[in-house]
């Protein structure tokens, strides 16, 4: 058992903490008197990756050690909650690991064949099997559909949506009668009408995004993962474009764009949350450099480390600290909501209630 001491975000209460069994409690417990003292002045709930890939590497799919190898740096970064958004391989072998982070499984990528990252996705015969897919994912995954909403069609030379709306419509449905919700990675701008009427309750990425759309998305209550340390790759994707100089000029002008989309979603009221994209291009432990973007687009410190902790969680379906809640937390020397770089140096990382330091 341990007992602290501390102010608890995000109340912005100093107050006693227990963390017994695996649980938190706001109240001594049995043998309360015999708990190890742990030094810390605030206690944040876990960090979220919601845009997360374990299972995917710099050349493609990993094997499931590997995988595991990637959620353990997620982890010792103090993400300890991760949305999967998206893997090649089965694992549900690191769900069942309790030194790993907690992990919400979206499944495989649903795209169509020369359309999106060899490897990676199911690539579909047609347009048309779309809803079946969605449907298949949805009883496979924990609540969460991915789409590959729009990606480079090399016979146009440049970004182009994958799905006629109707079946995007018909997709969405099927999923959310299935209890599933449905992301979609995006970047230009002719998928976004498409996505956003069909009722996708997630973007990704969403680079294209103008002030009309973000509007719509308010509306609607579309989130969006910008994945912002991910984004600063595009200029890089554009070097290596030079056979397509549309798509190329196309990537630099997205780049060059969204510091102020993301702003205006803000100031639209989307809600915003975190997540590096990391596998492929992007590192695995960078969520503390994602609330630092986000925050350099706009976000006040403490919206920006609720889009990686309490509110990414609350969206999740995760509780954050409270009475019996799950004993995930990060314990910090000093205030976060001052200082960001804290959330790099934590006095204490706890996880499933035991000490990882």
């Amino acid at each position: 058992m341990y007992h602290l001491r501390g102010v608890v975000l995000p109340d912005g209460v100093e107050r006693d903490l227990w963390i017994d069994d695996g649980r938190v409690h706001l109240h001594p417990p049995e043998g309360a008197e015999d708990a190890r003292s742990l030094r810390g002045a605030f206690v944040v709930p876990g960090l979220v990756d919601a845009h997360c890939h374990p299972g995917i590497g710099p050349d493609g799919p990993t094997t499931l050690d590997e995988a595991a190898e990637q959620a353990r740096r997620d982890r010792d970064a103090g993400t300890l909650l991760i949305r999967d958004c998206g893997v090649p391989l089965d694992i549900r072998d690191l769900q069942r690991r309790d030194d790993l982070p907690r992990i919400v499984r979206s499944g495989r990528h649903l795209a169509l064949p020369k359309r999106y990252i060899p490897g990676l996705g199911l690539e579909l015969d047609s347009p048309d099997h779309l809803p079946r897919a969605v449907a298949d994912q949805a009883a496979d995954g924990d609540g969460w559909v991915k789409l590959v909403g729009d990606w480079i069609d090399r016979s146009v030379g440049d970004l182009a949506p994958l799905w006629p709306d109707d079946v995007l419509a018909e997709a969405v449905a099927v999923a959310h009668e299935a209890g599933a919700r449905v992301t979609a990675h995006v970047f230009g701008e002719d998928a976004l009408p498409g996505l956003i009427a069909a009722g996708v309750d997630c973007l990704e990425h969403g680079t294209g995004l103008s002030t009309d759309l973000l509007a719509e998305m308010a509306r609607r209550g579309t989130a969006l993962v910008p994945t912002l340390i991910n984004i600063e790759n595009f200029p890089g994707i554009a070097a290596q474009a030079a056979k397509y100089p549309t798509y190329a000029a196309h990537m630099r002008a997205l780049h060059a764009g969204v510091s102020d989309m993301v702003a205006a979603a803000l100031d639209a009221g989307v809600a915003v949350h975190a997540g590096t994209d990391a596998g492929g291009m992007v590192a695995h432990g960078r969520i503390v450099d994602e609330i630092e973007a986000l925050h350099a687009v706009g976000m006040s410190p403490d919206r920006a480390l609720a889009a990686a902790s309490w509110a990414a969680r609350e969206w999740l379906g995760h509780t954050g600290i409270a009475d019996g809640a799950p004993a995930d937390l990060l314990v910090l020397d000093a205030d976060p909501r001052a200082d960001l770089s804290v959330l790099r140096r934590p006095t204490h990382l706890m996880l499933r209630g035991r000490l990882i330091d």
